[in-house]
């Protein structure tokens, strides 16, 4: 049962609105690549949020459930063209740069990665990015089996709180990726995504 402060009470939609609409209208943007589609799709959104919050008291997070709404009206978007006849290109493209997100996010594994500490970030770089099994690890390393899979486990932990240190992350009901961004305070992070 959820609690009163894991629910929105009021669906306040033009407040909703003023705090995400920029960034949901670039997250659409970035996907369908035409400044007038993303205009359209945006507006469905809208509508979207605005027929909920008449009928719903309110929902869990409300940046993921946006997130979500603005996928979901791009793939039906996408899928009505296609049963038009029309070309596919765009569907085709769209799948394609469905995991834009993750693909943003993956850039940033190794520099985050970079931030753990030594004996931490050498055995989950071997198993996770050069793909070495956890017993080779260990024999290059001069370290006990148990010891390595501990390390790499811990690793993952450090990493994991690393990327909620210096990432925002949306996922789907499945866990995947919908929407990556750096957090300001994440210095180191804005540096490279400069560079970039």
């Amino acid at each position: 049962m959820q609690s009163l402060e894991d629910k929105i009470p009021n669906c306040d939609v033009p407040a909703l609105w003023l705090e995400h609409r920029t960034a949901l209208k670039n997250y659409i943007l970035k996907r369908v690549k035409d400044q007038e589609l993303a205009n359209d799709i945006l507006q469905e959104v809208l509508l979207k949020v605005y027929k909920f919050c008449l009928s719903n008291s309110g929902v869990r997070n409300v940046r993921s459930w946006l997130y979500q709404i603005a996928h979901n009206t791009m793939v039906d978007y996408f899928r009505k063209e296609s049963k038009k006849g029309k070309s596919g290109k765009e569907l085709e493209f769209f799948e394609e740069d469905e995991n834009l997100a993750f693909k943003e996010a993956l850039e940033y594994i190794q520099p985050l990665i970079s931030f753990l500490p030594p004996e931490y970030a050498v055995p989950l770089r071997m198993a996770d990015l050069e793909g070495m099994k956890q017993a080779e690890i260990a024999q290059h390393l001069n370290l006990s089996l148990t010891a390595t899979k501990s390390r790499i486990q811990r690793a993952r932990t450090l990493l994991k709180a690393e990327f909620i240190t210096c990432c925002h992350l949306e996922t789907d009901t499945t866990g995947g990726i919908l929407f990556f961004s750096i957090k300001d305070s994440c210095t180191p992070l804005k540096q490279i995504s400069e560079k970039n």
